[in-house]
């Protein structure tokens, strides 16, 4: 491999456009770069690409990491300053700098299909946001395309003459992280008519045109599934429409990003960075073969073993180039590996690197699909040929689904943790919507109206409303575009058998029946609590703890004992934080979900009503949330993640400290290592809650969320558990550890509790009287123009009106009612 010792090449700290700035630098002689220019890269000359800081210190920051700023501290961004557009002649060794921006950033740069215009994202510095500019291909004529409080990032030139990029204008944040949301967008060329084209709920990245004029992308998504494994290859129609998986959506664990197509092949080049991506996009160098369909995994082909490549570029089957750390290399089919440059000194200093390569070349446009949208239309349609067709039916009959239950995932308009707490206990992250049903004809066909630009996924339920398949993806309609599935999960690589017209189509496709008697968003201490007061309770309470469960009101340091107990005891049936996807039938949602069967009178003579028994199916399908707001999110936590609820947890500290100590001193000896059992401790379970039910009943028992009790701290199972029966306690351990109340140890432990207790009255949470939502959620919300600049802190606020208002501003409005 033929290396080379770069020289100095010092460059003013602001290059503007016109100014390009040059200098001869080393490239690497002979080797793949000889071999390749003299073939596959014959009529390449110049290679433009950026340099930046990357968007995290770390080498574990996220992939999408790279813009905007941190939900708990607007001050953080996730970007660094330094960004340079460069194009280097690969014959002379020119290195031209088109544009320097120091204190700036710069990404991204595509290059028009003339091969004279390149298309890039620049944020000037001084500034906050990323906007799409265009610069002339000697550095002359810079101009600036789009603009506002957003960032718009990665584009690509469409064949029909607009641009498609992605943009936190959706106005959304990540829901298992602190950074916002960036999704499909396009515009016309000279940057306006700017129009979202995707209603993901997470991040859409690097869209590039096919061939065949669709768009490749790659979709984040976790819809009752794990939030780290499902960031797959998926296709649209430049219009948006037609979205569709491409590869991998089956396979969970890797992060497959930044796909280009193969010139004179049907296959694709990617990145393919490990489980949930790393920072910048890092990973391996793979070859997929489309044509097997989405789910063939063995047509995925590692180039390189190393895993720190970024941004390739086929020229063929067998020659890349790519970037690697602050370098440009060229790769060949065995993975060999060519280092051609590399930044300069000065640039490694300021841990600068390399981004984005891309050839300055003419390049053919790609096949012209006419738009499908109609922007006065306020729905879309889906025709669903036979949900009886797909893959692990089993056991699924013809007639057995009546009706489509339509689920809608809700944006998160700010974050603050990594995890879904409190929005569950290792399930959802996402907050899901009620919208309605829609009827099953017999043959198992269904064609309905979908509001346009919205997330929705669907359920299939039965007779008796019960799930029996679901759907642990989301699909979206475009104004006026009506698409079509095949069945329920169904093999990707095999047209639906022929058959008469589908009964669905020989009327007009239905409207969604909403469900008016039950809230669409449910919050479990407002709509199933009083359920579980008014038929469990009387049983399931501190004085007659039936089975040893504990099904009241009474809050733990984060969730409430009876939303605890359900989750942690498999009374739920709600997919999880898994990385699992197309279960059996009837495995996931209501009919799989034990908590509804002991709502019937078979459980004790439980007679819940059948409006209760509705509420708590559709809770159950709908993801069981805790909360039914994001304003509880970073509240109300005590001894979480959070920085304002470790804080003020820090005033709990002696007290916590001194209790774990007279835990520890009696209960140790029983218990081990499973003692003393911290108030504040992050997971005393030791396992990820989604794991949760892989514990032992003994160890399960022992959570902090169950054996504290910040409503009644008297009430508290690490007191009474160990309290003899004579003084009101259970008498449950096999010595006598607390004879009465007045024991020093029995004190020291309750004194933590009502510490404990007295920190969250004072910060309170969501369900409690006179709760306000963080500052953050105020300031986003702010932003978003739901709330007035000047909004008096005093003032409260009604946070389940203010979100409903936030969602409902990011629909689709016909073009006719737009302002």
């Amino acid at each position: 491999m033929n290396r080379f010792k770069s020289a100095l090449l010092l460059l003013p700290l602001v290059v503007a456009a016109g100014q390009a700035v040059a200098a001869e630098v080393p490239v690497s002689n002979g080797g793949l770069l000889e071999e390749f220019l003299a073939g596959p890269m014959a009529g390449v000359q110049d290679v433009v690409f950026a340099v930046r800081y990357p968007g995290s210190p770390s080498k574990d920051g996220h992939w999408y990491a790279n813009f905007g700023y941190y939900g708990p501290d607007a001050g953080r961004k996730a970007y660094g300053e330094g960004g340079r557009l460069a194009k280097l002649n690969l014959r002379t060794g020119k290195l031209s700098t088109l544009l320097e921006d120091a204190a700036g950033g710069v990404r991204d740069p595509q290059v028009h299909y003339e091969g004279s215009r390149i298309l890039f994202s620049y944020r000037k510095g001084g500034s906050s946001n990323y906007h799409l500019y265009e610069i002339n291909a000697d550095g002359t004529g810079l101009r600036q395309l789009t603009d506002g409080p957003y960032d718009d990032i990665e584009p690509a030139y469409l064949p029909g003459g607009g641009i498609v990029f992605v943009s936190s204008r959706c106005k959304r944040w990540v829901n298992c992280w602190l950074t916002q949301v960036a999704v499909l967008y396009r515009c016309d060329a000279d940057g306006r008519n700017v129009r979202p084209i995707s209603s993901n709920n997470e991040q859409d990245n690097t869209p590039w045109p096919l061939p065949d004029g669709r768009l490749m992308y790659t979709r984040w998504e976790y819809v009752d599934r794990s939030q780290v494994d499902y960031h797959h290859l998926w296709s649209c129609n430049p219009d948006g429409t037609g979205q569709s998986i491409l590869f991998g959506n089956l396979h969970p664990g890797t992060l497959m990003i930044d796909a280009k197509p193969i010139a004179g092949s049907e296959k694709l080049v990617s990145i393919f960075s490990p489980g949930h991506g790393r920072r910048e996009h890092e990973g391996a160098i793979a070859v997929v073969d489309t044509r097997g369909g989405p789910d063939a995994k063995s047509l995925a082909r590692p180039v390189t073993t190393g895993k720190d490549f970024r941004d390739p570029w086929a020229f063929s089957e067998n020659a890349f180039m790519a970037a690697r750390g602050a370098s440009l290399v060229l790769v060949n089919g065995e993975g060999v590996v060519q280092e051609i440059f590399r930044l300069p000194a000065a640039d490694l200093g300021r841990k600068l690197q390399l981004h984005e390569p891309r050839p300055l070349v003419v390049h053919t446009r790609e096949h012209l699909i006419p738009s499908r949208v109609d922007p006065a239309q306020a729905t879309g349609r889906l025709i669903l040929s036979d949900v009886y067709r797909g893959r692990n039916m089993a056991g699924v009959n013809p007639g057995d689904i009546k009706k489509l239950l339509v689920l809608e995932t809700l944006p998160m308009p700010v974050h603050f943790t990594g995890g879904m707490e409190p929005i569950s206990f290792g399930g959802t992250f996402t907050l899901e919507r009620v919208v309605g049903t829609v009827p099953v004809e017999p043959d198992g066909s269904a064609y309905f109206e979908l509001p346009a630009l919205r997330s929705f996924f669907l359920v299939a339920l039965d007779r008796n409303d019960l799930s029996v398949k679901r759907m642990q993806s989301f699909l979206t309609v475009q104004p006026g575009e009506t698409t079509s599935c095949t069945g329920c999960h169904e093999d990707r690589v095999q047209a639906p058998p022929s058959r008469d017209l589908l009964m669905a189509l020989k009327r007009a496709p239905s409207r969604i029946e909403p469900i008016t008697d039950v809230p669409d968003v449910l919050d479990f201490p407002r709509d199933i609590q009083p359920i579980l007061n008014r038929n469990c309770v009387r049983c399931h309470d501190y004085d007659k703890r039936q089975g040893g469960v504990i099904l009241s009101a009474d809050r733990g340091p984060v969730y409430s004992h009876s939303y605890f107990t359900l989750t942690i005891r498999g009374q739920l049936a709600d997919g999880r934080n898994r990385a699992q996807s197309n279960y059996p039938p009837r495995a996931l949602g209501s009919a799989a979900s034990l908590l509804l069967r002991k709502l019937g009178q078979e459980h004790y003579g439980v007679n819940a009503t059948p409006t209760e028994r509705k509420i708590v199916r559709l809770w159950i399908d709908s993801g069981a949330a805790y909360p039914g707001t994001y304003a509880a999110l970073g509240t109300g936590m005590i001894g979480s993640y959070t920085e304002n609820q470790l804080e003020r947890q820090d005033l709990a500290w002696p007290a916590t400290k001194e209790s774990m100590a007279a835990i520890g001193q009696r209960c140790g000896g029983c218990h081990g290592p499973e003692m003393p059992l911290p108030l504040s401790a992050s997971d005393d379970l030791k396992l990820p809650p989604w794991d949760a039910l892989k514990v032992s009943d003994h160890r399960r028992r022992f959570s902090r969320h169950l054996v504290y009790n910040l409503t009644r701290p008297e009430k508290s199972m690490m007191l009474l558990a160990p309290l003899s029966r004579e003084s009101g306690g259970y008498g449950l351990c096999r010595s006598e550890v607390f004879r009465d109340t007045s024991d020093a140890g029995y004190q020291t432990i309750l004194a933590a509790i009502q510490r404990a207790k007295q920190s969250l009255d004072e910060t309170k949470r969501f369900d409690m009287p006179n709760f306000r939502p963080r500052a953050d959620w105020v300031r986003e919300m702010k932003r978003f123009g739901m709330l007035p600049e000047r909004l008096n802190p005093e003032q409260p606020v009604d946070y389940y009106a203010v979100e409903r208002a936030y969602w409902e501003s990011l629909w689709h409005l016909p073009v006719s009612n737009q302002p």
